[in-house]
């Protein structure tokens, strides 16, 4: 029964594999929010994004990830933005919310500095009907589904200039214990010596990207995304994508696991946004799973050009 119990604490969202607390996004480079919330103060409009991901298809029990985000400037210094998320992996789930507020100085005519702080909550759910376990009076596995709540919090910040910028944040900030075990279950099994709580451990992203105009049609726009966190390797996503006439973008994404991504979308109107992305998958995943897919949609709220104002 102990072995049980501690298989709920390491599978609740990878908390024995932290690289996979937080989920995965291949089109960092365009919900750029999502990773790191001081963007917000680049942008003069608002956004709205939505990230929708289903990873490792073929696999039973496969992460299922969504993402919303809203953000933009609220005045020439303020920028404000909200995020809402649901993050599913077998029987545990995870769903979250936050708000963030960001402040922007110039620090030169051509460099502006934003520094942003999110705040909100997650909670955790692993759901115990339709498991299958050998001891039915297993008192693990007695009573309802597993639900904690905690807060969360995440500060970032980010440099801009004309045509790129870069930046880094830190998700989880707050570090908090989820209590998935109680005290007198802690006691009588001895798991003193595991991480029985299931402790949120604080992650670094660091995010950058740079645009280069050929000409007036063509442009190339190379990005970075470093993640970082205790007890698992740095993981690099190296993103270049090409866009056309500032409507049809296509690009590919790779990792230093080996993983690649193709990514392709479609802007209408510079007011509607439409991404996809498929991710290869690794020889080691090949013959279990077809790849990953993402899909996103977005909206830009612009100001009216002096042609639709005069249609």
């Amino acid at each position: 029964m102990k072995k049980i119990a501690l298989f709920f604490v390491s599978i609740c969202l990878g908390v024995a594999s932290y690289s996979q607390q937080l989920p995965q996004v291949t089109q960092f480079m365009i919900n750029n929010y999502a990773v790191n919330p001081a963007v917000a103060g680049m942008y003069d409009y608002y956004q709205v994004k939505t990230t929708i991901r289903n990873q490792w298809v073929g696999i039973t029990d496969a992460p299922r990830t969504t993402v919303l985000s809203i953000y933009g400037k609220k005045s020439e210094r303020v920028g404000l933005g909200g995020l809402v998320f649901n993050d599913q992996t077998g029987p545990t789930s995870r769903i979250g919310g936050s708000a963030s507020y960001t402040y922007s100085f110039p620090m030169t005519q051509s460099i502006k500095m934003s520094f942003a702080l999110s705040g909100g909550f997650s909670q955790f759910k692993i759901t115990k009907n339709g498991l299958e376990y050998k001891d039915k009076n297993d008192p693990f596995m007695q009573g309802g589904d597993v639900v904690r709540s905690t807060p969360d919090a995440t500060f970032g910040f980010n440099m801009h200039g004309e045509k790129w910028y870069f930046g880094a944040a830190i998700p989880q900030l707050l570090s908090m214990n989820l209590n998935l075990i109680d005290d007198d279950f802690v006691r009588i099994y001895n798991t003193d010596d595991v991480e029985s709580n299931g402790k949120l451990v604080q992650h670094i992203y660091v995010l950058g990207a740079y645009k280069h105009n050929f000409n007036p049609f063509w442009s190339i726009e190379p990005s970075l995304l470093l993640k970082s966190v205790k007890a698992a390797p740095l993981q690099a996503d190296i993103g270049v994508k090409t866009t056309y006439d500032d409507r049809l973008w296509f690009g590919m994404d790779y990792r230093n696991n080996g993983e690649m991504a193709v990514l392709l979308g479609y802007s209408i109107h510079e007011r509607y946004i439409i991404g996809y992305s498929y991710d290869i998958p690794s020889s080691d995943m090949s013959d279990n799973s077809s790849g990953s897919h993402e899909f996103m949609i977005g909206i830009r709220f612009l100001a009216a050009s002096e042609s639709e104002i005069t249609r």
